[in-house]
């Protein structure tokens, strides 16, 4: 890429010259040539014309007139010249890879670098400085969308930017291409100019924000020098690839910004190749580190360090030290202080110093040694660390073997790997810590982001010769990019189809690439290439070998995997990606995916001295050290199980990139995408040059063929209506009626005027879209129109022409004619006396005075009688205007009648439009109501939700209360425990009961856990389950189209085979041909002899024929010469003639003056009058000699031209002839045309016997692909066998290389001989050229002839030298091969065996052979019939899609329509009672939870006076003065306890049977909602199931049509081939018969022009009286021109006033509502409705105010122009006036002119004057009749012509009208469909609620159930006291009664706690569950007491 220059040319550079678009010349050559593009391997496709066509092939011209021979499918079609350099290769109508390399060539060599490509934006690499960076240039993109200014890089940004701006949604920008294509400079480009647009706001930032945009800029060259690096192809290569990820916010402002990489590539620190560098700063650090700071980092010279492999390899324009410079200023920018520098600084002087360190392996050992440490001491020096322990840790590292922890030594290799490694491993974590410095200093800002513009700068797909693992992560990268373009390019073409309404079966393209992804990235069920290499990386004894056999054991029937067959080594395998087959070679990639470290370093350097190295080292733990490596070395099984469970310790490269490029694409996928591709124009660097085939193969993987696929599968080419009727209407002419029509049916009319197919095009809303090459086709045909027009315009023009010159001819003869009879009658009277006397006495009497005064009075009666003829003609013409005016106000009249109907009905329209409307708001408003309602409820049931949440921690603290009351009373048991002995037993069994209580307790709340969770569950299912849904629907489509490309990726596979096999047998032939080589060379010399023979005889014939024809030529140019001397000749005469004519006549009326002065003269003077006469008459004698010789001149001249008119009568005959052979054969080729009619009517029959023979031939072809399978299973085996014959075939080759080089050498010197023998030759030509040009040469050359022969005969000699010498050599190659066969004899056996092998090598290839051509015809057979079979399935989905919608749209929209309303309404009220229902139910649970809440508060009260009263019972048994009275007084509380006790109990029971009676109410209801939907549902159904019926029955119609339709546009098809065919020849016959009528046209105009030089005098008179009247008819026409710009003006000012009118009242309107909205607004809430919609109203018009402020504007730009063009008018009135002044000024001169001539004549011709001046008369007043029509017939074309423009006009005006109003309708649909989309949201939403209320109905029921658990646990622990107190009271006696009351306080207190305890579990129920066992206590308590 290129930075700024200093010129600013930036223009040429951007803009296209769009002039050679426009070149008709161009575009008939296209259409006449039939132009294509053939293959090439020079320039990739070669442009060339079809010439003939035979069959299957074609034959080709190309460019420089050779002929070749291609095949038809090899071929692609060409764009008209109109699409050259388009901007958009997307709208190319021709979409194929020579069409986008010839626009992108073309571009680039017009310097235009930038191209999009659809949703691409294709950059060409310059190679040198373009000035179209500058600040200038970011100006003109700012704010500009992309079709508005040329493509650029800017473009594509300002594009993002605006786009996150206003929509609110991320950007990314992906730049993606080959090492040097240009990524990193199109990233500073887009970085450049976002620093720019986002800091150029309003001119308000603070500091911040600046130096923050300064950081982003300055975070580059950090960046650059740590990552980038010098390789053969780019001198500034990014070795990784990096997402920038700028932040903005809400103004636009940049925030901050955040940088991503992958995959650096460590291996470089390491290595490099020769030519290649290291990484730059390594370079940058050792040129310019000074003084202190080298001497620190220990620097030496570049060719000290081993790692630096090339030593200082420099780059050019630029200097290592300065970049140092500006690297330190950068980071100084970015906030790095010196220690951090110096760390990084030192870090990478440690890596080169790494490299220093030497290793040599002991003697008798493997062991290595370190004999010289001087690197390592300064390793250990930079990175603080103790230098033994370095050493020990490298040579002898601890390994941990069991539990023991053992020193192992390590070998040379091992530790040369180790030390690699630990300096791949430091650099790698300096570059990360450096990137996470970077987005630490550029996220310093306080501001938050609202948004972000993503760069993605990564390597592009590429195919290298060793394809390692990075390049398999790189293209697994790209896969994925590939898949998100497809993705993106499907939805934003699926949004254009939808907006414009197209029928489109959808297609993600997304999903072709899915095999290939799941191939590399599947986890499991079969585990893909990366989850494969990491369950390898975990097992022993696995290598690279047995992870590809594995590979291939689960991937061998993958459609994207296969392994390739050529190659020995095992570690390869090749997989199918979207850009071709790459074949990977899998040698350490276990070692490169766990990228092995010496744990012993990296603990020490983890416990460094410096505190830099110890923060690049934190993350220790996750390496893998020698331990593992170790352990996977060990072969025993139990390693394998533990270093499985090591497994979670580390993670390997590939899982961490899959990680990253998992995020990467989250993010990507969140974002808008922006596609840059970058590509290499040549490997040269070498700016203005193309390789082609590199080119393609970039196209190729970027993606953009891809993309280019995809448009030819959907409908690139669009246009918009009336372009597409302006430019193609010429081909349905007829189709139009005239008058007033729609664009949309126009277009619909010409497509049905042009028979296309329908699967070819689509009608949208407001364009036209076509499939790839329709426009093609369409621009030929118009083509082919215009041709045929203008043929016609031509003959026409040419007729007319004819027919006047015609015309002037006959007069001309006529009054040549008149001429010469009267000079016939002259010279008769010239000598007769009485004529004489006649001609002197003339003069002297009155008579002839008389005549004169006759004839001028008779010519001012002529001119009267014109000027009344004039004055009847302009009254007959105002008279005609007048009527045409009539005419048309009463048709305007009539249009305004029609346009005020039409403008009625459409203000209907729109007011049953607003009716509408105003009923959907209604509609809305309601549903906005129900909508708030519902969220009312919703607030009601959360904070229902809230209060049961508030009265369970209540209740869990009354349990923490009654579990400190149960541990007082454990303390009290203990005390008692002493006193009841006997009881201990009973209390046992009690305490066991406790501790299953609090199991069941335990369980109820692990279930309560359980129940939120699964809330929770429930709730994200909820959610989740619409998004799996649609992804379903989704999945379920594109595995359809899974399918079928993994049909197409099959067949690809297969293809490739037989290239493979084609390879093989290529390299066969190449054996066999090189041993034939000597016998072709031997003919080579015998065929050369007979040419050069043949040659000489050739030259001798053609310099004979040149001869001849130069004497031709000769001849002719004799001939022409004579002629035309001739011609020359008779020419002066003539004019000699004439001057003579005029000098007599001049003469003669000078004497008639005098004679007339001078009557009175003497004797002597009429003497001399005498003499006078003599010489007058001698003069006249003299005359008529001239005159008699010029007749004669004149009749051989007629002679001559008779001849020529009779060899030219005999020409045409035989054109005539000609024809007429051409007629019959035309009749020949109409009836083989009849015939082939026949002949396709049989093939149609024809055709369905083939469609069942099809289906057989698929069924024979499954089985010979299974035979193919078992043949490609034996190919390879033989292969192998091959291969080792060929080894030994060319050991065995290698001998007879060498004879053959020599022969290779003879051969060189043969050719060398014949260019000798060429050039003798040329210089033969040449010589013959001489002769032909120069006879007298011709003996010269004669003899030069001879003397080459000689030199010829010489050279022959010299070629039988060196043939002897050949066979010299064949001698010596003989006697070669004889001892080759002495050698051979000793290897018998091996031959033997090896001619075995080949016999039967040639005989299975023999047999391959033949099946693979088999094959490849079925093969082709299947192609066709498949693609066949697809068109069929495409036009049979789109019928059916056509059918559906319409049955849909036409018949049922209404009905559905309103039983969806009949539905919705009836819902709504089932809806609305029961939610009145379930509100009354749920106001009585809350009253009757309050009625338990108060029944708690009595309980508690009463167990605190139970708690007093046992109190007192202690009090009176432990005293036992008054016994009895106590005993009576408690008996006597303890009865009014149970008393009300049982009343609680009574109201405890009424409460819960009204709650159970409510919750069956409840679930009444639900069953009956349930029941209704399942009616509905059912309904839906049968619907359901009859549309399927009407749908399936509809179907099979349709494919009967299209079968027919099928036939039928075969037979079109064919037919319309050959009708061209025939239309061609036809074309070529007429041209020839044109040419010849041409030829004819010409010979005929130059006997005309001969003939046409008697009479220029009359010419000029007719001429002069034309152009005064077309003066005079100009001018008329530009008065009633201007008359009628005033009557439009008067128009388009009534116009302005009703617009103004109507605006005024829109204003009055506007006005008054806005008073009634402001009187209005003081109203109650019922008026807010009315007032949105009164705004909605004014809206309205204030949007049609604006509309007719527009109209009105534009009428007033009309008015301007109006006015303009009158003054432009006015101004031609003046310029036409004057040049009629003028024009009348030298007519009247010329009439003058004309009246001096015609007195002359008078005088001169005499009597024959009243005879010519009839003849005139007569001629006069036919060519005034012919001039007259001429006028009037002018003047009604023009009139016509005028009126037509004011229809346009009106028309125009019209459409403009229709069209605001269409847009008006589809806004009101749009707010329509709004509306219904609510509507069903709210729909949604309901049903929502009502899945909610059924959860919570089900909570409810489970607490109920586990209520009623507890109450039978309550139930059995009652049953249980009882029987305990009947044991107590059968045990007891009369005298222990006070003991036993005691007991039974006792029992009570348990009996207590055990409730207590029971009640406990609750914890997860309603609180209406708890009263009840809280009730339950009291009951007991007495029992105990009986």
């Amino acid at each position: 890429m290129t930075m700024q220059p200093d010129n600013d040319d930036s223009n040429k550079f951007l803009f296209l010259d769009n002039d050679f678009k426009n070149s008709g010349v161009a575009q008939a050559d296209w259409s006449a040539k039939k132009m294509v593009w053939i293959p090439s391997e020079r320039e990739g496709f070669e442009s060339a014309s079809i010439k003939e066509e035979n069959g299957n092939e074609l034959v080709v011209e190309l460019d420089n007139g050779k002929k070749v021979t291609v095949n038809k499918d090899s071929i692609q079609k060409m764009n008209p010249p109109k699409f050259n350099k388009v901007e958009d290769m997307a709208a190319l109508t021709c979409l194929n890879e020579a069409s986008v390399l010839h626009n992108l060539r073309e571009r680039y060599f017009s310097g235009l670098i930038y191209t999009y490509s659809g949703l691409f934006c294709v950059v060409v690499n310059p190679y040198k400085m373009l000035p179209i960076y500058s600040e200038k240039i970011i100006e003109m993109y700012k704010g500009k969308k992309r079709h508005e200014v040329p493509p650029h890089i800017y473009a594509i940004t300002d594009n993002a930017y605006r786009n996150m701006l206003q929509d609110r949604e991320d950007q990314s920008v992906l730049c993606t291409g080959e090492s040097g294509a240009g990524k990193t400079e199109n990233t500073k480009k887009v970085i450049q100019y976002l620093a720019v647009v986002a800091s150029s706001h309003k001119g308000k930032r603070d500091a911040s924000s600046g130096e923050l945009e300064k950081q982003l800029l300055q975070a580059n060259p950090i960046l650059e020098a740590f990552g980038n690096a010098k390789t053969i192809k780019n001198d500034n290569s990014s070795r990784f690839g990096k997402f920038i990820k700028i932040n903005f916010d809400n103004t636009g402002y940049i925030v901050g910004a955040n940088i991503e990489t992958y995959l650096l590539e460590k291996s470089r620190c390491i290595r490099q190749a020769k030519i290649e560098r290291s990484f730059h700063i390594f370079y940058y650090m050792v040129a310019g580190a000074k003084d202190k700071m080298h001497d620190e980092l220990l620097l030496e010279d570049f060719g000290n360090y081993r790692f630096l492999v090339a030593g200082h390899v420099q780059v050019q324009g630029q200097q290592d030290d300065e970049m140092f410079d500006e690297t330190l200023e950068a980071m100084e920018v970015l906030g790095f202080n010196e220690e951090e520098r110096i760390g990084m600084f030192k870090v990478c002087s440690t890596v080169l110093q790494l490299g220093n360190i030497e290793f040599k392996a002991e003697k008798n050992q493997e062991q290595a040694s370190m004999p010289d440490n001087t690197a390592a001491q300064k390793v250990c020096h930079l990175q603080g660390i103790n230098l033994t322990d370095f050493t020990k840790a490298i040579l002898t590292p601890r390994i941990k073997v069991g539990r023991e922890m053992v020193q192992k030594a390590q070998t040379k290799d091992q530790a040369d790997f180790a030390v690699e490694a630990l300096a791949k491993a430091m650099y790698d974590r300096l570059f990360r810590w450096i990137l996470g410095r970077v987005n630490k200093a550029l996220d310093k800002t306080k501001r938050q982001g609202a948004s972000f513009l993503g760069i993605l700068d990564i390597a592009g797909f590429e195919i290298f010769e060793d394809n390692s693992f990075e390049q398999l992560c790189i293209n697994y990268t790209n896969e994925k990019l590939q898949q998100l373009f497809n993705h993106t390019m499907f939805i934003l073409e699926q949004e254009e189809y939808t907006k414009e309404g197209i029928e489109w079966n959808f297609i993600d393209f997304g999903l072709d690439l899915l095999p290939c992804i799941e191939l590399i990235e599947r986890p499991n069920n079969p585990p893909g290439i990366l989850a494969l290499l990491d369950e390898e990386c975990w097992f022993p004894k696995a290598t690279d070998v047995s992870f590809v056999d594995k590979l291939t054991n689960t991937h061998s029937n993958h459609c994207k995997f296969s392994k390739p067959k050529n190659l020995k080594e095992k570690t390869f395998f090749t997989v199918q990606h979207y850009a071709g087959k790459v074949d990977y070679n899998a040698t350490s990639w276990l070692t490169k995916n766990m990228d092995p470290l010496n744990d012993n370093v990296t603990a020490l350097l983890s416990n460094s001295s410096s505190a830099f190295v110890q923060d690049i080292w934190k993350e220790v733990d996750r390496v893998v050290g020698l331990e593992t490596m170790a352990k996977m070395a060990k072969s025993d099984s139990a390693v394998s199980t533990a270093s499985k469970s090591k497994k979670g310790m580390f993670r390997t490269v590939g899982q961490l990139y899959k990680e990253s490029l998992g995020k990467l694409m989250t993010t990507l996928h969140n974002t808008q995408p922006n596609f840059v591709r970058c590509i290499i124009p040549n490997h040269e660097k070498r700016a203005g040059k193309v390789d082609a085939h590199l080119v393609l193969e970039q196209l190729r993987c970027n993606g953009v063929l891809e993309g280019i696929r995809i448009c030819r599968q959907g409908f690139p080419n669009r246009i918009v209506f009336h372009e597409f009727r302006q430019r193609y209407e010429i081909l349905a002419a007829g189709a139009i009626p005239k008058g007033f029509m729609d664009g949309k049916q126009a277009c619909t009319l010409i497509i049905k005027h042009l028979d296309l197919d329908p699967n070819m095009y689509r009608i949208g809303l407001s364009k036209i879209f076509f499939r790839t090459g329709v426009l093609a086709q369409l621009e030929e045909e118009r083509d082919l129109k215009l041709t045929v027009i203008i043929i016609a315009f031509q003959a026409q023009a040419r007729g007319f022409l004819g027919r006047k010159a015609f015309s002037k001819r006959q007069k001309q003869l006529t009054a040549i004619k008149v001429i010469q009879r009267n000079c016939a009658v002259y010279l008769t009277l010239r000598n007769w006396q009485w004529w004489r006397l006649f001609t002197k006495v003339k003069p002297l009497l009155q008579v002839t005075r008389q005549e004169e005064e006759m004839s001028q009075k008779e010519e001012e009666l002529q001119k009267a009688k014109e000027i009344a003829q004039k004055s009847e003609n302009e009254l007959k013409e105002i008279t005609q205007k007048h009527n045409q005016l009539v005419v048309e106000r009463n048709q305007l009249q009539a249009k305004l009648q029609e346009e005020t109907e039409m403008y009625a009905e459409s203000e209907e329209v729109r007011i049953r439009l607003e009716t509408k409307k105003q009923e959907l708001e209604e509609v809305l408003h309601e549903m906005e109501a129900r909508l708030e309602e519902e969220e009312e409820r919703s607030q009601i049931l959360q904070q229902d939700n809230m209060n049961l949440q508030q009265q369970l921690k209540d209740l869990e603290n009354h349990l923490v209360d009654e579990e400190d009351a149960r541990q007082k009373l454990q303390l009290e048991k203990g005390t008692v425990d002493g006193k009841f002995k006997k009881l201990q037993d009973d209390v046992l069994i009690m305490e066991d009961q406790n501790n299953k209580l609090q199991k069941e307790k335990q369980q109820l709340e692990e279930r309560l856990a359980d129940f939120c969770s699964n809330l929770a569950e429930e709730e994200e299912k909820s959610k989740n389950l619409t998004k799996l849904k649609n992804k379903h629907e989704s999945m379920i489509s594109d595995l359809e189209v899974q399918m079928k490309k993994e049909e197409k990726s099959r067949q690809d596979l297969e293809k490739a085979k037989r290239k493979l096999e084609m390879e093989y047998n290529d390299l066969q032939e190449q054996i066999t041909d090189l041993q034939a080589q000597v016998a072709e060379l031997k003919a080579h010399f015998t065929k050369k002899e007979v040419d050069i023979q043949d040659l000489q005889a050739s030259v001798e014939e053609e310099s004979a024929q040149k001869s001849i024809a130069l004497k031709k030529i000769q001849e002719m140019e004799g001939l022409l010469s004579e002629l035309q001397d001739e011609l020359k000749a008779e020419q002066e005469a003539s004019r000699k003639s004439e001057k003579a004519k005029k000098d007599l006549a001049e003469e003669l009326t000078a004497l008639r003056s005098e004679l007339e002065d001078r009557l009175d003269i003497t004797a002597a003077q009429q003497e001399l009058w005498a003499k006078r006469e003599k010489e007058v008459a001698m003069l006249k004698n003299m005359m008529e000699d001239e005159g008699r010789s010029h007749e004669s001149q004149v009749q051989n001249m007629r002679q001559k031209h008779t001849q020529a008119l009779n060899e030219l009568t005999q020409q045409l005959e035989q054109s005539k002839r000609a024809k007429a052979n051409l007629e019959k054969a035309k009749q020949s080729l109409e009836k083989e045309v009849a015939d082939l009619n026949g002949e396709l009517h049989s093939l149609g029959n024809a055709k369905q016997d083939v469609e069942q023979k099809r289906k057989k031939v698929e069924n024979q072809l499954a089985d010979l692909q299974t035979r193919f399978n078992e043949s490609e299973r034996q190919r390879g085996e033989l292969g192998e066998t091959v291969s080792k014959l060929n080894m030994e075939l060319n050991s065995a080759n290698s001998l007879l290389s060498e004879a053959e080089s020599k022969n290779i050498k003879m051969s060189k010197d043969f050719s060398s001989l014949n260019s000798q023998l060429q050039d003798a030759q040329k210089l033969l030509g040449e010589e013959t050229r001489q002769k032909l040009s120069v006879s007298t040469r011709l003996r010269q050359m004669e003899d030069d002839r001879n003397s080459l022969l000689e030199q010829l005969e010489e050279e022959a000699e010299a070629r039988r030298n060196v043939e002897r010498q050949v066979s010299s050599l064949n001698t010596q190659l003989s006697d070669a091969k004889k001892k080759m066969d002495e050698y051979s004899g000793n290897l018998q056996l091996n031959e033997e065996s090896k001619k075995r092998l080949q016999r039967d090598l040639e005989a299975t290839n023999g047999e391959l052979e033949e099946k693979t051509v088999a094959y490849d015809k079925l093969e082709k057979t299947k192609t066709h019939l498949q693609q066949e079979l697809e068109d069929v399935l495409v036009d049979l989905d789109k019928q059916r899609q056509l059918i559906s919608n319409l049955e849909k749209k036409q018949r049922k929209f209404d009905q559905m329509l309103a039983d969806e309303k009949t539905i919705s309404s009836k819902y709504a009220e089932e809806r609305d009672c029961a939610e009145t229902e379930a509100r009354e139910k749920e106001t009585k649970c809350l009253a009757l939870i309050r009625a338990l809440e108060e029944a708690q508060g009595s309980l508690q009260d009463l167990e605190k006076l139970n708690k007093a009263l046992r109190t007192e019972m202690e009090d009176l048994i432990s005293s036992k003065d008054n016994v009895g009275k106590n005993v009576h007084e408690l008996e006597k509380t303890k009865r009014g306890l149970e008393a009300q006790v049982e009343e609680m109990q009574i109201q405890i029971e009424e409460l819960e049977d009204e709650l159970q009676t409510l919750e069956d109410a409840k679930l009444h209801l639900e069953i009956n909602m349930q029941a209704l939907k399942v009616q509905f549902q059912r309904d839906q159904q049968g619907r359901e199931e009859q549309s399927e019926e009407r749908r399936k029955q509809l179907l099979k119609q349709v494919c009967e049509l299209e079968a027919e339709l099928e036939d039928e546009q075969k037979l079109r098809n064919s037919l319309a081939t050959a009708k061209k065919k025939l239309e061609g020849e036809l074309e070529d016959l007429e041209d020839q018969v044109d040419a010849i009528g041409r030829a004819r046209d010409e010979a005929i105009k130059q006997l005309r022009k001969t003939q046409a030089q008697m009479k220029d005098s009359h010419r000029e008179l007719e001429d002069t009286r034309v152009s005064h009247k077309e003066v005079l008819s100009s001018a008329q026409e530009s008065e009633r021109k201007a008359r009628t710009m005033e009557v439009a003006i008067l128009h388009l000012q009534e116009e302005l006033a009703a617009a103004e009118r109507a605006r005024k009242h829109a204003e009055r309107e506007r006005d008054e509502l806005a008073a009634e909205m402001t009187n209005g607004s003081f109203g109650k809430s019922s008026m807010s409705d009315e007032r949105r919609r009164l705004e909605a109203k004014i809206q309205q018009l204030e949007d049609e105010l604006d509309d007719e402020q527009a109209n009105s504007e534009t009428l007033n730009d009309r008015l301007r122009r109006t006015v303009q063009q009158v003054d432009q008018l006015t101004n031609e009135l003046q310029i036409e006036r004057s040049n009629t002044q003028s024009n009348e000024s030298g007519w009247q001169q010329m009439e003058r002119q004309n009246k001096e001539l015609r007195a002359k004549l008078q005088e001169m011709e005499g009597q024959v004057k009243s005879k010519l001046r009839v003849s005139i008369a007569a001629l006069e007043a036919k060519l005034h009749q012919v001039e007259d029509q001429l006028d009037h017939e002018s003047r009604e074309r023009q009139a016509i012509a005028k009126a037509m423009r004011q229809k346009d006009k009106r028309l125009k005006e019209l459409m403009n009208q229709t069209e605001n109003e269409r847009k008006q309708t589809e806004q009101y649909k749009d707010q329509a469909d709004k509306a219904n989309m609510r509507a069903r949201q709210l729909k949604m939403q309901v049903e929502e609620s009502d899945e909610e209320s059924q959860r919570a109905t089900a909570a409810r029921r489970k607490l109920q159930k586990e209520l009623n658990e507890v109450k039978e646990a309550n139930e059995a622990l009652s049953r249980e006291v009882s029987s305990l107190k009947s044991k107590l009271r059968r045990g007891s006696d009369s005298s222990f009664s006070t003991p036993l009351r005691r007991g039974g306080g006792g029992s009570f207190r348990r009996t207590h706690r055990s409730m207590i305890e029971s009640s406990e579990d609750p914890k997860d129920d309603v609180p209406s569950a708890m009263p009840v066992n809280q009730s339950q206590e009291p009951q007991r308590e007495p029992i105990n007491d009986n």
